[in-house]
């Protein structure tokens, strides 16, 4: 019997490029049981008539979830007619892995690519390159233009806050940093001494991070994709300093939905994440019941949003940790989706409990940590 064959996606750049600014995109995880899998189908199917410009699926360290995500990716375009997007990173993958990896994606016409370093494996405080492998996204871009020339829609990372590694604590506080660190800086009060604890990449250390992101541009990266942020002056902010540094690809917000109050706590602090002032005291406030937190999650996403669209975003992409209750919510408040179009996804999460990664990523306690290493 001949094997299947399949047509090529079409490339996520090429689309950004054609499309109106305000499209919407989301990202999903691979659940660790057959039957998170299962919901998860449904749930893309449903989210499908939303109308997002491409779905995409992550990548478990080492390639710990690599076959469960292609099948995913795979399925997205193949079956369900959606643009697909995945993510392919560098931890504990030799480089044979790795170019074995985008020869199977070509097989099923995957051609959309994100290129990640990857995030240390569980239990391992910082990444480190595997014998045989990539040092850093930087080298797996160059690698796909080497070997698979322009077929593939190739986006990476990008950390309008600096990368949380280079976010260090400031021992004079605010009055010690530059007015750009100002801006980007967290600020977070010691529960033991009452006094307010400040943090941020640092004006050296940014600077290399925007010249590395402009390195893996100038190696055939066609858009950003940011790490997630809750100020839309942090983001904006960053889209300046692109420019300054050269970086004209669209540069797109990544925006976690907030399903739950300890999922946001543990983000931000994860990542080290700037909340606005009297963000953090709203948040603990809404926090009364499950329903009143996500209608408070949605009302501030929309507003974050809307910050980011009429500061120039060519779109949004949707951390949905799996789930579609605020999604939903935000793009019905944004008036990106019909009221009919909203009726037809769930209005509940009543299967979070199943949407547990393959890496061990939760939807609400603990949260999952978004942090895409460079």
């Amino acid at each position: 019997m001949a094997e299947q064959t399949y047509s090529d996606d079409q490339k996520i750049s090429e689309l950004v490029a054609k499309t109106t600014p305000g499209w919407f995109s989301f990202e999903y995880f691979p659940p660790k049981t057959d039957e998170g899998v299962k919901n998860l189908k449904k749930r893309i199917l449903r989210m499908k008539n939303l109308g997002p410009l491409f779905t995409d699926f992550t990548w478990g360290a080492g390639g710990s979830t690599s076959e469960l995500t292609l099948k995913l990716t795979s399925a997205a375009k193949n079956e369900m007619g959606t643009v697909a997007n995945m993510h392919l990173t560098c931890t504990n993958q030799a480089v044979s892995m790795c170019g074995e990896a985008l020869v199977a994606c070509k097989k099923v016409g995957v051609r959309n690519i994100v290129a990640l370093r990857g995030d240390p494996p569980r239990g391992q405080e910082k990444w480190e390159a595997t014998a045989d492998g990539f040092s850093c996204a930087l080298d797996l871009v160059k690698y796909m233009r080497a070997n698979h020339g322009d077929y593939f829609s190739i986006s990476v990372a990008g950390y309008p806050e600096g990368h949380p590694d280079n976010i260090e604590v400031v021992e004079g506080g605010v009055d010690a940093l530059t007015p750009a660190e100002k801006r980007r800086a967290r600020t977070v009060k010691d529960e033991a001494t009452g006094k307010d604890v400040v943090s941020v990449c640092r004006e050296a250390n940014f600077k290399k991070e925007m010249v590395y992101m402009k390195e893996k541009v100038d190696a055939g990266a066609e858009f950003v994709i940011t790490q997630m942020f809750m100020d839309a002056g942090v983001y904006l902010d960053f889209v300046a300093a692109c420019k300054e540094y050269g970086i004209n690809v669209p540069i797109v917000p990544g925006i976690m939905c907030l399903n739950t109050y300890g999922g946001l706590e543990r983000m931000t602090a994860l990542c080290k994440t700037r909340l606005p002032e009297g963000f953090a005291d709203q948040a603990k406030a809404a926090n009364t019941s499950d329903d009143a937190f996500k209608e408070w999650g949605i009302k501030a996403g929309v507003e974050m949003c809307k910050a980011c669209l009429d500061g120039g975003a060519p779109g949004l992409h949707f951390y949905t940790l799996n789930l579609e209750r605020v999604v939903v919510g935000t793009l019905l408040g944004l008036g990106k989706i019909t009221k009919e179009q909203a009726f037809g996804c769930s209005a509940s999460d009543a299967d979070a409990k199943h949407m547990v990664s393959a890496q061990g990523i939760t939807t609400g306690e603990p949260a999952a940590k978004k942090a895409r290493e460079a």
